[in-house]
């Protein structure tokens, strides 16, 4: 289900050591993809892979090897194979029309939600 999966995707971000804020932008991106019925059973551990990877690029100044090992935790935790990852990462910034950069009023909810958890 939808919601084991964010669970998922917040647990391996904060093994990464990655903001609220990026985690919320990973939500925000991974709930457009639901609505515009992108996810299957096949794809979703993708689909939520490669949100977490794009909010990653995306919001926070991560050097090389802190890319690559948020790419090996992706794939450990997902199973998949990060070749997939990083071919899927094009077809969710295509999915989502490029636009990564979110408006505040969509990131703030889970922002908040996720700030008040910890």
């Amino acid at each position: 289900p939808i919601s084991s999966l964010k669970r998922e995707m917040r647990n391996l971000s904060e093994e990464c050591n990655l903001e609220p804020v990026t985690v919320s932008m990973a939500y925000v991106y991974f709930e457009k993809l639901v609505l515009q019925g992108k996810l299957n059973k096949q794809n979703r551990k993708l689909c939520a892979g490669a949100c977490v990877l794009l909010a990653a690029k995306i919001s926070s100044d991560l050097r090389k090897h802190e890319v690559k090992h948020l790419i090996d935790k992706l794939e450990e935790r997902f199973r998949f194979n990060r070749r997939d990852l990083i071919g899927f990462e094009f077809t969710v910034l295509v999915a989502l029309e490029l636009a990564l950069y979110l408006p505040e009023n969509q990131v703030l909810p889970h922002y908040r939600r996720l700030t008040q958890q910890s």
